[in-house]
């Protein structure tokens, strides 16, 4: 009965033909895309079908410490009453606090120390400034010292904003560097840059850390910022507000944020993993729900996946971003 009724269908309907024809068009679309590499529906794919069968470039990473480490303290801030700042250094520093720093002067000391002019003292910083800034403030700290710092512009220098927006001037420039000449040679990272917002009677957005950068001893500018995020961030990464835009890109490195503990990876060198992490490895991958998450995918930064699922990836599950290479969440010895 059901032979008769197809091929009467057959005979006397233009609506079957409309309906194979379709039906071909879309399983050879779907064929001839997957064999493009691009996304097709999973019930179209082949059973034995993996998305990827090239193994993912595993990226190797080196700790290097980085003994800075500066936060905004407690308390309400402003230019007429000052911030507090408080920071956490492995070996003793010397903090120089620059007010109304001109945009321009910063640019030219980061530039000058990636062309030559290594700026590994307090001195060499401030004769790269040339003077092109409001007011400075200094202060030693030592390797024990948690103690907030207030800093704060004088009474007689008739200071209440800077200026209209776009601005021409940082409201703070906060730099940490190492005091004594044997620290020096014995970290890779030499001085830590912070550019700090603080509100005015012209702008009045909250206190925050606009820019952090580091500087080696080889005269590389690193750009410090999150390395990755876990699959329960929400995909949410980026910057802070900023009154201005960032200075010219420089080669970045991906490392641990502001007021985290201070030790640093950077492409090559990059950070392995933050301090939650490494308490809480036992998070599940998104893909089998079985193992640990313990692989980090590039350049999207989503770890999500475990050694096991890695391998049949080519778009990251949580973003669907391509996956260049990728990295292992491991332990160093040191935190064995």
């Amino acid at each position: 009965m059901a032979a008769v009724f197809l091929v009467t269908l057959y005979e006397y309907s233009p609506l079957f033909y409309i309906s194979v024809v379709s039906l071909c068009f879309v399983v050879t679309a779907a064929m001839v895309l997957g064999w493009f590499g691009f996304d097709v529906p999973v019930i179209l794919r082949s059973s034995d079908e993996t998305e990827s069968t090239v193994p993912t470039p595993e990226k190797q990473m080196v700790q290097v410490t980085n003994p800075f480490a500066l936060e905004l303290g407690s308390g309400p801030a402003s230019v007429t009453d000052g911030v507090l700042l408080r920071s956490c250094c492995l070996e003793p520093c010397v903090l120089s606090c620059f007010w109304g720093c001109e945009v321009s002067a910063l640019q030219g000391a980061l530039q000058a120390h990636q062309h030559g002019l290594r700026l590994s003292t307090p001195q060499h910083f401030q004769e790269a400034l040339h003077l092109r800034y409001h007011y400075c403030q200094s202060f030693h700290i030592g390797s024990e010292d948690r103690e907030e710092r207030h800093l704060h512009l004088p009474v007689d220098q008739g200071i209440t904003d800077f200026g209209p927006l776009p601005r021409q001037h940082y409201p703070l420039v906060a730099v940490l560097m190492l005091a004594e000449p044997e620290a020096r040679d014995k970290y890779n990272i030499v001085a830590s840059v912070t550019v700090i917002h603080v509100p005015d009677d012209k702008y009045r957005l909250s206190a925050r850390v606009l820019f952090q950068y580091l500087l080696t001893s080889q005269g590389s500018m690193y750009e410090l910022k999150p390395l990755f995020m876990s699959a329960d961030s929400g995909g949410m990464s980026g910057p802070p507000d900023s009154e201005q835009s960032s200075p010219p890109s420089e080669p970045t490195i991906e490392a641990s944020g502001v007021g985290q503990r201070p030790v640093l990876l950077e492409e090559g060198k990059e950070e392995e993993e933050e301090e939650d992490w490494l308490e809480g490895t036992n998070k599940d991958c998104v893909v089998c729900q079985n193992a640990a998450v313990n692989r980090v995918l590039l350049p999207c930064r989503h770890a999500c996946v475990c050694d096991s699922c890695v391998s049949h990836f080519q778009h990251c599950p949580i973003c669907r971003a391509f996956v260049i290479e990728s990295f292992s969440l491991t332990r160093g010895p040191a935190e064995q």
